[in-house]
């Protein structure tokens, strides 16, 4: 009788119910889609040329992931209630150690495991100074945000290096090469890179831990969550990601530049709020963070094609960033 009753199907009002939970639990996402599509449809009936053609959406999948890379481990920085700012030199700090280990070497690889090691400790060392000193992170990475500018100006003596020697590579082809001719690399990249975090943030306990100490420190430690380590290790996940995007940005160009970095902040920033990830932590998607990141790419050609001056985009930067952080506040106050 048991195996009867539940192979029975759903009533209609049970269906209702199960379908309004969905919605409830995926909303965030669901907005977050309809928002690109608007906003895509939109640029389409303002530039039809430009966007009905495949190359707009080739150039958007070979520039956002400069900055996707990055925008889709910070989500686990606020998520926990942090904020990592530090990355764009992080990005080329990590340069700077390929640079200095290749042109000791000569060897490519030895110098991007250096790239991706030199950001490991980065991120390691902000979530040492915020965690084991209790600076605020905004300050903190304020401050290493300069300290490794500085480091990275000193060392180079702001001399950039030519990047010839890994076209030569495999590595190249890897990392920013086509597929098919009609995909680029570092956009697979950024899907892989995506699928990985979202598995550790939703089915895996360091991502229940992430969610937990940014809703709420206090009970976290209670249910035995070590929270510093959560912290730190979301920093350093940071750091290795600035370290790996700043590689394949200089890859794409052929040239390390000790500006790399500079003016990615807004973008980033910018990706992750609008995804969905609450400034109060405890909140954010992967996904979010992944669709936003490419409605922000979007934005400035959508602007130049639709006719106006490239002088509307910071301005629009800016107030997605307001009005993401302005409603989820307003929502926040609402629910407690």
């Amino acid at each position: 009788m048991d195996s009867v009753a539940e192979a029975r199907p759903l009533s209609p009002t049970a269906k209702r119910s199960r379908f309004s939970r969905l919605l409830r639990k995926y909303a965030l996402q669901i907005a977050i889609v309809f928002v690109a599509l608007a906003i895509l449809a939109f640029f389409i009936w303002r530039a039809p040329i430009t966007f009905l053609s495949y190359d707009i959406y080739y150039s958007l999948m070979s520039t956002t992931p400069f900055f996707a890379l990055i925008a889709i481990p910070l989500t686990l920085v606020i998520i926990a209630k942090e904020i990592d700012l530090s990355f764009t030199s992080v990005m080329a700090w990590g340069m700077t150690a390929f640079d200095v280990v290749f042109v000791a070497t000569n060897n490519v690889w030895l110098g991007f495991i250096a790239c991706l090691l030199a950001g490991l400790f980065a991120g390691w060392v902000n979530g040492m100074i915020v965690v084991k000193l209790g600076i605020p992170s905004l300050v903190a990475t304020i401050g290493t945000q300069f300290l490794w500018r500085g480091v990275v100006l000193v060392v180079t003596n702001g001399q950039g290096l030519g990047l010839s020697a890994v076209k030569e590579t495999v590595l190249y082809s890897a990392l920013v090469g086509k597929i098919g001719d009609v995909i680029p690399a570092q956009f697979v990249w950024t899907i892989i890179i995506a699928i990985v975090i979202w598995f550790f943030l939703n089915r895996h306990k360091f991502g229940a831990h992430v969610y937990l100490v940014g809703d709420n420190a206090d009970s976290a430690k209670l249910m035995g969550v070590d929270v510093g380590r959560t912290k730190i290790l979301t920093f350093t996940i940071v750091g290795l990601a600035a370290a790996f995007a700043g590689f394949v940005v200089s890859t794409q160009v052929n040239y390390f530049w000790p500006t790399l970095g500079e003016g990615y902040l807004l973008n980033t920033l910018a990706s992750v709020f609008l995804g969905g990830t609450s400034v109060f932590g405890g909140t954010g998607t992967i996904f979010g963070t992944f669709i936003a990141s490419y409605i922000i790419a979007i934005i400035n050609p959508g602007i130049v094609a639709a006719g106006w001056t490239a002088y509307w985009t910071q301005l629009i930067y800016g107030f997605i960033i307001v009005a993401s952080v302005s409603l989820q506040a307003v929502l926040r106050r609402r629910l407690n």
